[in-house]
């Protein structure tokens, strides 16, 4: 009865749609200030370079978190992790919604990348549920949901900033969060620690993968050199465009459908390294990547 019970649970259809829907909360809390930094600077009293700070101190929180607190994935039963992150990540976006001034906001928003790290328990999570036959469609469902947290969060903060205000922007992102920690404490099963190794050992053992797996080593530079070219782009483009083209906050939170290509992409990336190899799909998308900036170069 109780494996029964266990394989109708990883099966679930609505599950998979939770996490998915869950990590796309999650990474979206990233991503709300770019296109509003404008307004973030008027309203602070700030200069542009001091506002620029809120993105880049949450992406350094995120990597913060990545770094020092996803091992504990393998450690600890994942649902608490998960559930604890949840609870961070509602608590500093309430935060950022009654920050007062620039200062508050940016430890909000540094607390805010480290809880983030939220979507990377999730996604682990759905491969450990999923079977291994359609663990890659399973995934990439997943991993649509967070592209469309990627590619929704711009556009709709952009709007609700316009139309209500920022503040209301972190205050629905907070209650989103919330209701997803509701639903995934009601929802996920427990899952049993992989390893009893301690947590300086955890951290040590990275140390160990980087130089044993090339492979891992190649998807992180490759990964970060995206990451760095992505987050230049849009920690500028919101001030670009209010300042020389005198545009509003909805509009440089329009440019986020250009992900749109990305979110469709996701399941059928999946479903390419099911059938064939990671390694295709991770060369196919760097090749992509490359030809599209080398052509916005030379448009440029």
């Amino acid at each position: 009865m109780h494996n029964s019970a266990k394989q109708e649970h990883t099966l679930s259809r609505s599950l998979i749609l939770l996490l998915a829907t869950g990590t796309g909360f999650a990474v979206a809390s990233l991503y709300y200030a770019q296109p509003i930094l404008s307004l973030l600077a008027a309203d602070f009293h700030a200069s542009d370079r001091t506002v620029g700070m809120i993105p880049t101190l949450t992406q350094l929180g995120y990597a913060l978190g990545i770094l020092l607190l996803s091992p504990l994935g393998d450690r600890h039963d994942r649902r608490q992790i998960i559930l604890v992150k949840t609870l961070l990540l509602a608590l500093s976006l309430v935060v950022c919604g009654l920050a007062g001034g620039i200062g508050s906001m940016m430890a909000a928003s540094l607390l805010m990348g480290i809880s983030a790290t939220l979507a990377q328990d999730i996604v682990p999570a759905a491969a450990h549920l999923a079977p291994p036959r359609s663990r890659g469609k399973v995934v990439g469902t997943v991993m649509t949901g967070l592209l469309l947290g990627i590619l929704l969060s711009r556009v709709v903060s952009g709007i609700i900033a316009e139309q209500f205000g920022w503040r209301v922007v972190y205050d629905a992102a907070a209650m989103s969060i919330a209701l997803f920690g509701v639903l995934a404490w009601k929802r996920l099963p427990h899952f049993t620690a992989s390893t009893q190794l301690s947590y300086a050992s955890l951290l040590a053992s990275m140390k160990a993968l980087w130089h044993e797996q090339p492979t891992l080593r190649q998807a992180s530079y490759a990964q970060g050199l995206l990451s760095m070219g992505f987050s230049a782009f849009w920690t500028t483009l919101a001030l670009m465009l209010h300042h020389t083209f005198h545009l509003e906050s909805s509009v440089a939170g329009a440019f986020g459908l250009a992900g749109a290509a990305g979110a469709i992409a996701a399941p059928l990336a999946g479903r390419l390294a099911d059938r064939r190899t990671p390694h295709l799909v991770a060369s196919l998308g760097c090749a992509i990547a490359t030809a599209v900036s080398h052509a916005r170069i030379d448009r440029a």
